[in-house]
């Protein structure tokens, strides 16, 4: 297996991913638009960075981790936020999610933050489990807020 950053020719593999994150959750697994998915990735203003898990034999795409960094963070650093870490049904109990989380570390380190940060759902045992087992521990003292436009 190998960790490389998704490029603009990456776009339909992550289209078919985000139909699969939406199944996984519950919802209909409807591809992402893969315009939005081009802006928000390699448009003017970029919003997020996606890494993605490969077969070294045949190439495919095994999961991916979406990403963004966020000022502050500690002082005037900067954090690395895990936005979504997926890996297809296909790839589970492979390591797949284990290599994705050390390339963002690398990444977060590499960039100079001083944390990364993720939120996991509390419905989602198998995430809770796999975040333990890296030795993350949940925070208190924060709660998670949203609205929708």
């Amino acid at each position: 297996m190998r960790i490389e950053q998704a490029t603009e020719r990456d776009v339909d593999v992550i289209s078919v991913i985000l139909g699969e994150i939406a199944a996984y959750y519950g919802g209909k697994p409807t591809p992402g638009d893969p315009d939005q998915i081009r802006s928000a990735l390699f448009g003017d203003r970029p919003a997020a960075s996606v890494l993605l898990a490969r077969d070294d034999e045949s190439g495919d795409a095994l999961g991916f981790a979406s990403y963004t960094y966020m000022w502050p963070a500690s002082g005037a650093g900067t954090s690395l936020f895990l936005k979504e870490l997926y890996v297809r049904d296909s790839a589970r109990r492979r390591g797949v999610a284990g290599a994705l989380m050390a390339a963002l570390k690398a990444a977060a380190v590499e960039a100079g933050c001083s944390r990364v940060e993720w939120t996991a759902d509390t419905d989602n045992p198998p995430a809770l489990e796999f975040y333990k087992a890296l030795g993350a521990v949940p925070r208190d003292g924060k709660v998670f807020y949203r609205v929708a436009l």
